[in-house]
């Protein structure tokens, strides 16, 4: 699980992005806290592996706070920048202090629910290499931050992603209008990736009938040893 400091001046937001960060599978929530002088604290005495660090605090800006946790010896948390800010120059020093994204203000679940599973991604990529890494595993690393564009072409790679996942979780089945209130997209992109994820074989679908009308589409983790003619349920 990767532990999460969320640091929002603003109580009832920084809630909302802790609640954020409790759906997204593999995420803890270490704390929130809504100062900077809070936020050092957590960070020495409780470490995190990952901070949503707001921009605008009421003691001290940021990007001050990222370049004083830069300071710390040894592990350092990454950071995911969280901000009304909208100048270059912001942005700049985020990604010159090594922000891994930066989110502009007001976002719904699901753009941060993509940096968090690109983040996700690249987490446990870097923890399954050894030492040393070649330029193809460098390679990997930097795309995997990436939240578009994925292999299959017009979809984002940590949407899809988000999208199995909430089928993986789903019991025993889901469908898309589902999926999509699981994650604040549309119906329609939901109905696209599910279709994209069955087109793969990664899910399966189930026709499942009412007593009028047209069948209703589920989906559900694949299953392995399901033939193609147990797919349909009556």
């Amino acid at each position: 699980m990767i532990g999460t400091l969320v640091v929002d001046d603003d109580y009832r937001v920084a809630a909302i992005h802790a609640g954020y960060v409790q759906r997204v599978p593999g995420f803890r929530v270490t704390g929130t806290v809504h100062t900077a002088a809070a936020a050092w604290q957590a960070v020495r005495s409780n470490p995190p592996d990952l901070v949503l660090l707001d921009l605008y605090l009421p003691d001290q800006h940021g990007l001050t706070l990222m370049r004083r946790i830069q300071t710390i010896d040894g592990a350092r948390p990454d950071i995911i920048a969280i901000t009304a800010a909208r100048d270059v120059r912001s942005v700049r020093t985020a990604m010159q202090l090594g922000a891994v994204h930066y989110l502009v203000k007001p976002f719904r679940f699901n753009r941060l629910a993509e940096r968090l599973v690109a983040y996700r991604d690249l987490h446990s990529r870097l923890s399954s290499l050894d030492q040393e890494a070649d330029q193809d595993d460098v390679d990997t690393l930097y795309g995997l931050l990436r939240t578009t564009p994925s292999s299959a072409k017009g979809f984002s790679s940590s949407t899809m992603n988000l999208v199995r996942d909430a089928v993986r979780a789903a019991a025993p089945d889901t469908s898309a209008a589902e999926v999509a209130a699981a994650l604040g997209i549309s119906r329609p992109t939901a109905q696209r990736y599910l279709s994209q994820l069955a087109q793969q074989g990664s899910v399966d679908v189930i026709l499942r009938y009412g007593t009028t009308g047209r069948p209703e589409h589920r989906y559900r983790q694949r299953q392995q040893d399901t033939s193609p003619g147990q797919r349909n349920e009556f």
